[in-house]
């Protein structure tokens, strides 16, 4: 018997941006799964009913991949697709495997043969770069940067370094809680003529994508806090 396909479903970035990440084939295939790896079953029971799920979620299978559970066995996971039953990865939101441990369950799935299929959907790391104004051709996403302040005052100058040297754009992102240290110190570091973009809160009502040069940001800081944000140097 054939094993299953695991479909990648993107989950909405914001609370209320439902509506506008659905597709028509996303609905159609999540009403033709009964199979989940999911980074939390809470958001995922949840964007399931608000995308159309129609299948009672009773009759769901949830394997949990959340934070507690990753050095448990995966294995169990597959068992579905192996027996030919198709199967979907959700992450807490955004797109399975981009910035996301999902790609840990994507990669044992190509080792075990089985088919992988991504669905369309929103990522604030695309997103925030399509809105940036910047280079669009090179660009490089690096995660969280260090906590320390030295290490971090130190990376940002390198960062910035790799966008004059390369026309490259740079994004980065910082826990929520600490967004505000962060921009305090890309506006410290940069150099005035720097260009940053910050986006923040992606596809909610009350989202603002928004580049200056660092001059520009130092004269009105916006506030960050337990905001969810992804930012852009970038210095032709």
């Amino acid at each position: 018997m054939p094993a299953g396909t695991l479909f990648l479903i993107p989950v909405p970035l914001a609370d209320d941006a439902a509506a506008q990440s659905f597709t028509p084939y996303l609905v159609q295939t999540i009403n033709q799964i009964t199979e989940y790896i999911v980074e939390n079953e809470k958001t995922a029971r949840k964007f399931l009913k608000q995308a159309g799920l129609t299948t009672p979620q009773n009759q769901l299978i949830m394997h949990d991949y959340g934070k507690h559970q990753r050095s448990a066995d995966i294995a169990t996971f597959f068992s579905g697709l192996t027996a030919g039953r198709n199967a979907g990865l959700m992450s807490e939101a955004g797109c399975p495997g981009v910035a996301d441990p999902g790609a840990d369950i994507v990669a044992e799935a190509h080792r075990r043969g089985i088919k992988v299929v991504p669905l369309v959907g929103p990522s604030s790391i695309l997103l925030s770069l399509m809105a940036s104004g910047f280079n669009g051709q090179s660009f490089t996403f690096h995660g969280y940067l260090p906590i320390d302040k030295a290490q971090r005052s130190k990376r940002i100058k390198e960062l910035e370094s790799q966008a004059e040297r390369f026309g490259q754009t740079q994004l980065f992102i910082e826990t929520p809680f600490r967004n505000n240290q962060l921009l305090d110190e890309v506006l410290k570091v940069c150099k005035p003529a720097t260009r940053l973009c910050i986006a923040c809160n992606l596809t909610a009502t009350d989202e603002m994508v928004k580049t200056q040069t660092i001059a520009q940001w130092k004269k009105q800081q916006p506030d960050l806090h337990k905001r969810p944000v992804i930012f852009l140097l970038y210095k032709a």
